[in-house]
């Protein structure tokens, strides 16, 4: 590993040189290339940076501990080492874990699917206090959120809603919200007071880009129809809501939010890329599935993954056994917690099976 590493390091330095060379500044593409390029090793180099030096303070303190001290600093010595060796192991644990295989689609934009499930009414509300936490959380990450598509129910809560966030990183941080997602409450309709559960299902797409899915225009029917639920009056007047199908898949996406038919037809076709992307993913991570169970679930989008108890204010995420008792705080968007428990949970199970 210490030659892959000093390999990147190598690879990080001639980087710097290229980015300071007016040729390469001048060449957009080559700048933005070599950026990211570096950007993509930059935590690994500056950990193996830490590491080198960690080793050498090491070496010396044990060439010191073999000299003639009095007890006091043979004391001292020694305590160094037992630090150093400490930061030695943590650091070579997350050289580990900076060495495994990347994500391709770690720093993408995402689409988020959220449907109501089982529990008519009440799923549909759950469906749309979901959104709000994932928009609260994206709003706390600085990332941008632009809605696609949205299907209300009577009540005011989402049947479905289909929506974007952009920023870096946030597939690597939300593609483990992909599932269903359980609530054990009150239904504002129930008027006996009893609890009920009702579910929700989450899908976390990342973004596709034109290259990465070729959809060809005589791969794809478009459809245009009157808009329907809120907005304004052109809502059941005006043809400028979208449906577009991918023949030979089935897959479907549709927009409406907006009154451009155009604005719409690119939205749609955006969701539509996503979809299919997604698929292909789907069926590749299904070849591995049975040989390889992650600890954060397979990503099937039935998998129940998380409860959210109102009367005892707990949110349970099933995977990882972990139980939080501030659901109010979670439902408005504090889920760093979740989140990185679950990132190091298959942190720990990419190491495993490396091993």
């Amino acid at each position: 590993m210490l030659d892959r590493l000093q390999a990147l390091a190598d690879r990080y330095d001639k980087l710097s040189e290229l980015l300071c060379d007016p040729a390469v500044a001048s060449d957009p593409d080559k700048l933005r290339t070599y950026s990211k390029e570096q950007s993509d090793l930059q935590d690994a180099y500056e950990a193996y940076n830490e590491y080198k030096i960690v080793c050498e303070e090491l070496d010396a303190a044990k060439v010191m501990q073999s000299e003639k001290l009095d007890d006091d600093m043979r004391e001292m010595v020694k305590g160094e080492i037992d630090e150093l060796s400490g930061q030695k192991a943590k650091l070579e644990e997350q050289l580990n874990l900076l060495m495994m295989p990347k994500d391709p689609n770690d720093d993408k934009n995402v689409i988020v699917e959220i449907r109501g499930a089982a529990g008519g009414d009440e799923a549909a509300l759950f469906a749309s206090d979901l959104y709000r936490m994932y928009t609260r959380y994206a709003d706390n990450q600085g990332w941008k959120v632009e809605v696609l598509d949205t299907n209300l129910n009577d009540l005011g809560g989402f049947k479905e809603v289909v929506f974007m966030i952009a920023g870096k990183g946030a597939y690597s941080k939300l593609k483990y919200e992909s599932g269903a997602h359980r609530v054990q409450r009150i239904p504002v309709t129930e008027s006996g007071g009893r609890i009920h559960t009702s579910t929700s299902t989450v899908a976390v797409i990342p973004e596709a880009e034109e290259v990465e899915v070729d959809i060809s225009d005589n791969d794809i029917r478009v459809d245009t129809f009157c808009s329907s639920g809120a907005g304004g009056q052109s809502v059941n007047t005006t043809k400028s809501a979208v449906r577009v199908t991918h023949i030979p898949t089935g897959i479907i996406a549709t927009c409406q939010d907006g009154k451009s038919q155009n604005k719409n037809k690119e939205k749609a076709l955006q969701v539509l890329r996503a979809r299919v992307y997604d698929k292909f993913l789907q069926e590749e991570n299904a070849k591995y599935a049975d040989d390889r169970k992650s600890k954060v679930g397979t990503g099937d989008r039935s998998e129940r993954i998380r409860t959210y108890n109102y009367p005892q204010s707990r949110v349970t995420d099933h995977r990882i056994g972990l139980t939080l008792h501030r659901l109010e705080s979670i439902l408005n968007g504090d889920l760093d917690e979740i989140i990185s428990t679950l990132t190091v949970a298959s942190q720990a199970d990419l190491l495993e099976n490396a091993e």
